[in-house]
């Protein structure tokens, strides 16, 4: 079993990005600025704005965090969209998910500019990827494309076993990995809770992604020996032994699956860093207006 390093290839490509901003700043041009709108108070997405943040950092580029308490409306919200949209120094910017139940996601996604949709959200994007045209593409599900590439995994020709339909991770990244294109090529079942025979269609996969949102769903008797296992997700688990009170795990039972597989995704350091680094790029393609 060999363990896909997200973190180190995310490292790498940060700093092939934070070459390529050097350059930019190095003629006199300002750098790349990704904002975030940031509303409420929910522990795991302001870790993640924050590393976000972090990150852009770390790159040269320029973050910019508008946070609003969960009490904010939906016109107002709107308002600070319209206002990220036209605002020139802004390149790309995200609304954190989720949003409070008085606020409509859609609305606010469909609001934002599609060039400056750095998340891939938006409906335009998503059909432009659908289409193979330049497009934002979802961070999570880029980001595991760019993981297999750079783990030099093979994926013309095999099984790919997708569970998860959510239109951020499952649904993008099945047509991803199915299209005629260089890294793709796979063959895709597509699969969720209400699937029939679940655990036999997952034990088929020569790759398994687990994207189902339920924590250690996927146990060793679903995954064929030798096969390649990614990790999509992420869970806050209260723990007594952590300095943080809690312990972060996945959709897949990592101790015993490990066991079985030829390569999997740790959580974490396996799919996270690849999402945040698929975001800068999305930032630096809005930057260079790459996407129209």
């Amino acid at each position: 079993m060999k363990i896909i390093d997200g973190k180190k290839i995310a490292e790498k490509l940060k700093s092939e990005i934070a070459n390529e901003v050097a350059a930019m700043i190095d003629k006199d041009e300002r750098g790349p600025h990704l904002a975030a709108i940031l509303v409420g108070d929910d522990a795991a997405s302001q870790t993640y704005v924050a590393s976000k943040e972090k990150a852009c950092a770390s790159v040269g580029m320029t973050s910019s965090i508008y946070r609003h308490p969960s009490t904010i409306t939906e016109k107002e919200l709107l308002k600070i969209v319209d206002f990220l949209n036209s605002d020139d120094e802004v390149d790309g910017f995200i609304v954190q998910l989720p949003l409070p139940a008085h606020i409509d996601e859609n609305k606010i996604i469909q609001r934002i500019d599609p060039k400056k949709d750095v998340d891939g959200f938006h409906p335009i994007n998503i059909g432009k990827m659908v289409l193979g045209l330049p497009a934002h593409i979802s961070a999570t599900p880029q980001g595991i494309m760019m993981l297999l590439e750079q783990s030099k995994i093979e994926t013309s020709g095999k099984h790919v076993v997708v569970v998860g339909r959510s239109n951020i991770v499952g649904t993008p990244l099945s047509i991803l990995l199915s299209r005629k294109a260089k890294n793709a090529n796979a063959t895709v079942t597509l699969c969720h809770s209400k699937t029939e025979n679940l655990k036999e269609i997952c034990k088929s996969a020569d790759i398994l992604i687990a994207a189902i949102g339920v924590c250690e769903f996927i146990k060793a008797d679903m995954v064929k020996d030798g096969a390649v296992v990614i990790d999509v997700g992420m869970h806050r688990i209260a723990s007594h032994k952590t300095q943080s009170g809690f312990k972060l795990k996945g959709d897949v039972a990592f101790n015993e699956v490990a066991e079985k597989c030829g390569y999997i995704t740790p959580v974490p350091g396996g799919v996270g860093p690849m999402t945040i680094v698929s975001l800068l790029q999305n930032t630096l393609k809005a930057y260079k207006k790459e996407v129209r």
